[in-house]
């Protein structure tokens, strides 16, 4: 995975991601979402020969804060699954 930030404040951001496809990024939207701080938050795949993703991010909170956030809570959840799947399987 490569990322290009291609604009950026304190409340905006918009990045490029090489590398991925929908199964990451809609991952990631959907975990924005639930922040209610979150104005905007989606992509735009272009064409899919390119496997380059444009993600745009907007929120009443500081963008790299909310990032975070949502990544620890992808962490997380991962985790959790992963917990899960191997107690069903022992």
């Amino acid at each position: 995975m490569e990322l290009e930030i291609l604009e950026k404040d304190k409340n905006k951001i918009r990045f490029k991601i090489s590398g991925e496809d929908d199964t990451f990024c809609n991952l990631l939207r959907k975990e924005l979402w639930e922040d209610k701080d979150t104005e905007i938050a989606g992509y735009n795949m272009g064409h899919s020969l390119k496997n380059e993703v444009v993600f745009v991010f907007h929120s009443k909170k500081d963008v790299l804060k909310a990032l975070n956030i949502a990544i620890e809570n992808i962490k997380k959840k991962n985790k959790e699954f992963l917990n899960a799947f191997n107690e069903g399987f022992s």
